[in-house]
């Protein structure tokens, strides 16, 4: 960890590491992961063991990601699908003024670069993401993904190891 990020009440696993300029808060990471530069996560985020999140992404509450998971550069998850600056009566919206959509990345999924995942969404187990994709529902587990919207294109194939 280098000295000009803040790393506030979070709960970082044995050999993660973590380059500079990182905004973190109130979030659990696992083992064996890395967290690239210019990177933020929220509060109650919770990340698993062996993840790699490149340079520029942006992790908000209400998102879990699960072990062996990739995120590419520059990921942008969302938890508000519907955002306003203002509530009904005019003043800048609270906590209460809107619901956190959470968002959940099953284990082995792969997110490419420049990817902006919606509130509310489930990526499956081994599901990839391609690069530029806007995923606005629900990826299947093995399922490739592209586009905006992002539309199935293939099935991941699996090999024996």
């Amino acid at each position: 960890m280098k000295s000009n990020q803040s790393i506030k009440d979070c709960e970082i696993g044995k050999k993660t590491k973590i380059w500079g300029f990182v905004n973190m808060y109130g979030c659990k990471v696992g083992n064996n992961s890395s967290i690239g530069s210019f990177v933020e996560i929220q509060k109650d985020v919770v990340i698993g063991d062996r993840i790699k999140i490149q340079s520029h992404s942006f992790i908000c509450e209400g998102v879990i990601i699960e072990d062996d998971v990739f995120i590419g550069h520059h990921v942008v998850f969302i938890n508000d699908n519907y955002p306003r600056s203002i509530n009904k009566s005019g003043r800048l919206k609270t906590k209460g003024d809107w619901k956190l959509l959470k968002t959940l990345v099953k284990k082995g999924a792969s997110i490419g670069s420049n990817s902006t995942i919606l509130g509310g969404i489930t990526i499956g187990e081994n599901a990839m993401v391609g690069a530029g994709s806007v995923v606005t529902k629900n990826v299947e587990e093995n399922a490739i993904v592209v586009g905006n919207p992002a539309r199935v294109t293939g099935s991941v194939v699996k090999k024996d190891s």
